[in-house]
């Protein structure tokens, strides 16, 4: 998937797009597009030799952290990634070096995390992991390793950064939140988990018809986020659905501005228009 999301995945499959797992599936000559969430070295390295034309649809927050991680490596330093075995995020950051990595999920694994070079220990982070639970970890192994160096900025994403902090305070205010968001993505589900560590109900739902009128019975307040991935169609959708409609009943609270944009690539971008 190119994205977390059921929704734009469908729609592009609708569209004539094409979801493999092995570049081995892929005809000779075709276009590959690769995930945001990044592949591995060895993943270029192959579409490159099966002479596939790319277009590398990373996040540019995550090829920062392969960035890192390759600087890391340079420098002689070993490297712990901490984030959700499994998660292709994880998978392809992990992949950014044939060794001297380690995979970290949880506190217990950081305290009980053996290297070669304790001297020489560098961390990355995935990009949508709880915060409070990125800096439990993070605490954990400068706690047993204390020359451990990290990145000289946070590598969580932004919009998980903000999402994360609207959602305590949407769910201080509600009694059950609704996180607009498919269930295989990371970053939805740590919003919900976070709207429930701060008191309320939460659920993780696709779209509207996933709204389960159990879960509204005797509630007054209802909060409404979505992961990063999920359109705005799907949460209006979600909004129009548990207001009935009603505007009056609707209300936006105030959150970071998200105004940081990103290049398309050069082969997609429209060309300038020559002054005549």
């Amino acid at each position: 998937e190119v994205v977390h999301n059921r929704f734009v995945c469908d729609d592009l499959r609708a569209k004539g797009a094409v979801f493999v797992d092995q570049l081995a599936d892929i005809p000779a000559g075709s276009t590959v597009v690769f995930s945001a969430h990044g592949v591995s070295q060895a993943v270029r390295d192959e579409a490159a030799a099966l002479g596939l034309k790319v277009f590398d649809a990373t996040c540019p927050l995550v090829t920062k952290v392969h960035l890192e991680v390759a600087r890391m490596r340079r420098e002689g330093r070993e490297m712990v990634m901490i984030g959700h075995r499994g998660h292709p995020e994880v998978e392809g950051t992990m992949g950014q070096s044939d060794d001297g990595m380690y995979l970290v999920e949880t506190v217990a694994d950081a305290r009980a995390l053996r290297v070669a070079t304790p001297e020489r220990l560098a961390y990355v982070t995935q990009t949508t992991l709880s915060v409070d639970d990125a800096a439990q970890i993070v605490a954990a192994l400068k706690e047993r390793f204390p020359k451990i160096v990290g990145p000289k900025k946070d590598d969580i994403c932004y919009a998980t950064q903000n999402r994360q902090d609207a959602v305590r305070q949407l769910a201080r205010a509600s009694e059950v939140v609704v996180v607009v968001g498919s269930p295989t993505s990371s970053n939805s589900n740590r919003l919900r988990e976070v709207a429930e560590l701060a008191g309320a109900r939460a659920y993780l739902v696709d779209d509207a018809g996933q709204v389960d009128a159990a879960w509204l019975d005797g509630v007054s307040r209802i909060g409404v986020t979505a992961g990063a991935s999920a359109p705005e169609v799907l949460v209006g959708q979600v909004v129009e659905h548990l207001s009935g409609g009603d505007d009056a009943s609707v209300e936006a609270l105030a959150g970071a501005a998200e105004n940081v944009t990103f290049a398309l690539p050069r082969e997609l971008q429209l060309p300038t228009p020559t002054a005549t």
